[in-house]
């Protein structure tokens, strides 16, 4: 059975961290790249709300009996799909965004800070998109 409060709490998480990113995306961009701190924090932020998405799709998938689908990140994404959780389109972002967190985790050195306030100015809709839809399916 999915456990409704573990996915509940893991939005709220999900919440304050798009509050922080938005925070930093409404900063102009001259004035976020004069400070390292923003990138580093902009990372973080995105690093986490990228896990966030991925252990809820982990959870959902784990407790639908799909465990086959919730070892790897694309996985899950495909697999959210595949149980009628999230549509193709969103889907399909999914996987883009657990391509990007590899990048976060393991080349982050080759991540610039023009790349991620470009994200986090035009990209931050398809976390809302997926908030959504985790809301839709719980209730």
């Amino acid at each position: 059975m999915i456990n409704k409060t573990l996915i509940k709490d893991r939005l709220v998480l999900l919440d304050n961290y798009l509050d922080a990113l938005r925070s930093l995306a409404s900063l102009p961009k001259n004035a976020f790249m004069s400070d390292k701190r923003n990138a580093a924090a902009t990372e973080s932020f995105l690093r986490r709300s990228l896990e966030a998405i991925f252990d809820i799709g982990r959870h959902i998938l784990a407790k639908s009996g799909r465990m086959d689908m919730a070892a790897e990140y694309k996985a899950i994404a495909k697999g959210l799909e595949d149980i009628g959780v999230v549509d193709t389109a969103l889907s399909e972002k999914l996987v883009q965004m657990a391509g990007y967190r590899n990048r976060l985790v393991h080349m982050y050195g080759i991540i610039s800070d023009e790349e991620l306030y470009d994200i986090i100015t035009t990209e931050l809709g398809d976390i809302r998109e997926f908030i959504a839809a985790i809301k839709e399916y719980i209730n």
